[in-house]
């Protein structure tokens, strides 16, 4: 009933959704609800607060096949976000555990940049600025010096969204531009994991020869 109610006038409401999404049981026992309740949101966000009509919800992948965007967002968030899958060349793996194959990992990337990656930014930075009011109001209860040259909490905290590394893709509505600058990244290198895979395979069958 929660969620069924939820409804998206104003970037709070998106904030509420996103708090439920950190609760990972409460996302496996209610996925139907959220998948729906979360393509709402994102609509929402795009077409009506950041005012852009040109993008089609749900994206769909260059076969025509739906990309489930809640799924998409909880595999970056277990992956410690956008920055570090991207750092990480993760993107194809990311694309694999969506059901996808390893050659749509990049198309993923574009996805999530141009769909999710501003709603991320905007609500953790929702949450700093919560932080440093709630920090500031405290601060103002105290007896301070009467002529103090800190820095203020709020300009602590905010240190916490503006030395987040960000790649904003997403700016635009330039598909095309988008994908071109993906491409540029560096590629996951199959040849090294798969050179892995074959040495850790024969270093089990080495230690089972020996043990027999």
């Amino acid at each position: 009933m929660i969620i069924r109610a939820l409804d998206f006038k104003d970037f709070n409401d998106c904030k509420n959704l996103l708090n439920m999404l950190e609760d990972g049981k409460f996302v496996f026992h209610y996925k139907h609800e959220l998948e729906k309740k979360f393509e709402e949101m994102v609509s929402w966000f795009i077409t009506v607060f950041l005012g852009i009509t040109t993008r089609p919800i749900p994206p769909v992948t260059i076969e025509n096949r739906r990309i489930d965007l809640l799924s998409l967002y909880m595999i970056v968030e277990r992956d410690s976000g956008y920055s570090s899958v991207t750092e990480d060349n993760l993107w194809p793996i990311i694309a694999k555990d969506l059901g996808y194959e390893y050659k749509d990992g990049k198309y993923m990337g574009v996805v999530y940049a141009m769909y999710l990656d501003v709603l991320v930014y905007y609500y953790r930075f929702k949450d700093v600025q919560e932080r440093a009011g709630d920090l500031e109001r405290m601060k103002e209860k105290e007896v301070a010096p009467e002529c103090s040259h800190g820095r203020s909490a709020s300009a602590e905290v905010i240190k916490d969204v503006t030395a987040m590394d960000h790649y904003a893709l997403y700016a635009g509505n330039d598909w095309e531009g988008a994908w071109n600058m993906q491409k540029k990244r560096r590629k996951f290198n199959f040849n090294q994991a798969r050179k892995a895979v074959e040495e850790a395979n024969e270093s089990v069958l080495k230690f089972a020869a020996k043990r027999n």
